[in-house]
């Protein structure tokens, strides 16, 4: 199943919180959908759960249109809030019941998805806990258990790692790779762009509503392969050797990292090549000189001003 949204606009007044939005999410795919706070991205996933509507543009799934055909939208994908409701009342298994009778699974079926989907999100051994006793980890599952009850082709997670300890993302990103593995296609916001980075075919990255990249990581990590960062240490004062790198032509920054420096180069390995062969001329004897390409969460730097909406 393939999710494919097309030039998504919603207003609210003059600002334009979605404006001209293009992507697609592959059956199998996990896409990160990343941008500064206000760039859009709970909208964006809001009408693409059917909770909102656009303005204008569209977004289809195999084809059919999620405005034109809400309900249909609504049994076909999971979505996850970025905070779970309080529910005083109601046990998690009481909740997930609920919702599974709402999605149609009846008697004894229901109860088996039900058991299944608490086996999977780790919510078997509380599940006859009330909800709002649950710790901020433990709702994120729930939240997530009750976006798969229905078995849905495509996900839509709205933060689902916001608030969690380092265990629990953990939990959470190998859970994401399962259920990609699965065949479902998920799109899921995050700030921890390092993790993303990790778990993710692709990425749309947002501001001011607006879309400025969009395609599978390498993709957007080959854009920068003419900027590296490097790894250099020598022998001797790191200093001197501080005050020597900042004179070579092409070395836009060095830092003081550890016993060495992080430097970044303007260029690809020919550049890195001749910045080394300079330290080296000058006297320098170089014992760590590794360079890395940037990741998702540098090219998040380098095309986002950081400006609120």
């Amino acid at each position: 199943m393939r999710l494919r949204v097309e030039h998504l606009k919603r207003s609210f007044g003059d600002i334009k919180a979605v404006d001209d939005v293009s992507f697609s999410v592959a059956a199998g795919e996990i896409y990160g959908f990343v941008g500064p706070n206000g760039a859009g991205k709970t909208t964006t996933m809001r009408i693409l759960a059917t909770l909102d509507e656009p303005t204008a543009g569209d977004a289809l799934l195999d084809g059919v249109s999620l405005v034109q055909q809400p309900e249909w939208a609504r049994r076909t994908l999971g979505f996850m809030p970025d905070q779970l409701p309080t529910h005083r009342d109601m046990s998690v298994d009481d909740y997930l019941d609920f919702f599974a009778r709402a999605y149609g699974l009846r008697a004894g079926h229901r109860r088996r998805v039900v058991a299944d989907i608490e086996d999977f999100t780790n919510l078997a051994g509380i599940r006859h806990k009330l909800i709002h006793t649950l710790s901020k980890g433990m709702k994120q599952r729930v939240s997530l258990a009750r976006a798969l009850i229905h078995d849905p082709g495509v996900l839509i997670l709205d933060e689902p790692a916001a608030g969690l300890d380092p265990r629990a993302r953990v939990e959470l990103r190998e859970l994401l790779l399962v259920l990609a593995e699965q065949g479902k296609a998920v799109l899921i916001s995050s700030h921890i762009l390092t993790e993303l980075s990790e778990i993710c075919h692709g990425a749309v990255i947002l501001e001011h509503g607006r879309m400025l990249r969009a395609g599978a990581i390498r993709d957007l990590l080959q854009d920068r392969t003419q900027h590296l960062v490097v790894r250099l240490r020598a022998l001797g004062e790191v200093a001197e050797l501080h005050r020597e790198v900042l004179t070579i032509p092409g070395v836009e920054t060095a830092r003081l990292v550890g016993d060495g420096l992080e430097i970044e180069i303007e260029g690809g390995e020919e550049a890195a090549a001749e910045v080394l062969a300079h330290l080296i001329q000058a006297g320098h004897r170089v014992i760590e000189f590794q360079p890395r390409q940037g990741g998702l969460e540098e090219v998040f730097m380098n095309v986002t001003d950081g400006e609120v909406q």
